[in-house]
């Protein structure tokens, strides 16, 4: 998918002055009893990605202003010495690093920082499908409200572009996971702001995720 086949939720802020706004730290942890591969990709800065085992975790400084930013779990990768090799989920062109977002399924981390009344911006979005459970929260300051995601959804029912309206299968999902942003234009029940400067923890397989031990076994058997 092209960096600039952005859902709505990524439309134009205004201009800020960012003079004394510092960089938020991301932390990204691996729950799962599965190595997962996580990748981070944003429309104004380089990417990135890193394999984590069960149990390891990735800190990314991320800067002031950034945007159209994704972070996800890509599984069951093979990558070479020189970093170049497929994942079956979450696929970035056969990087290890990712420079562009990637392939569906996925579940997807997606945020913009320090835009209009330097209020950051974030959800949970399930519109490119599933492949692991999901935590993003923020870590520091006054700002509390979280989002965690376990339910599933397919590609074959996705809606990416134009007119898209909430369908039976988007319906059923959301009602599983009220938070989770299913479906083009769903901004207002699922994007979450906190002040800018706000650090958060991207958790993959959090605790206590019904599908935990479901993922890991298909996982391992494909």
């Amino acid at each position: 998918m092209k960096l600039e086949s952005l859902s709505p939720f990524f439309f134009p802020f205004v201009a800020l002055c960012f003079t004394v706004a510092t960089a938020a730290t991301f932390t990204i942890r691996n729950n799962c009893s599965y190595t997962v591969w996580a990748a981070a990709v944003a429309a104004s800065a380089a990417g990135g990605g890193k394999r984590l085992e069960s149990g390891a975790t990735w800190n990314l400084n991320v800067k002031p202003g950034t945007r159209g930013a994704r972070i996800w779990a890509r599984t069951n990768c093979q990558f070479d010495e020189a970093g170049r090799g497929r994942c079956k989920a979450g696929d970035c062109g056969g990087r290890l690093k990712c420079k562009a977002y990637g392939k569906p399924p996925n579940t997807l981390a997606e945020f913009a920082l320090n835009q209009y009344k330097n209020l950051d911006f974030f959800h949970i979005s399930l519109v490119d499908g599933f492949n692991v459970p999901m935590e993003f929260s923020p870590t520091s300051g006054l700002c509390k409200k979280g989002i965690q995601c376990t339910a599933d959804i397919t590609q074959q029912y996705c809606c990416y572009y134009g007119k898209c309206d909430p369908t039976d299968f988007s319906k059923f999902f959301k009602a599983r996971c009220p938070n989770a942003y299913t479906y083009p234009r769903d901004d207002p029940s699922s994007t979450v702001t906190c002040p800018g400067g706000t650090n958060y923890k991207v958790v993959f397989c959090p605790i206590g995720s019904p599908h935990l031990e479901m993922i890991a076994s298909m996982s391992q058997e494909e």
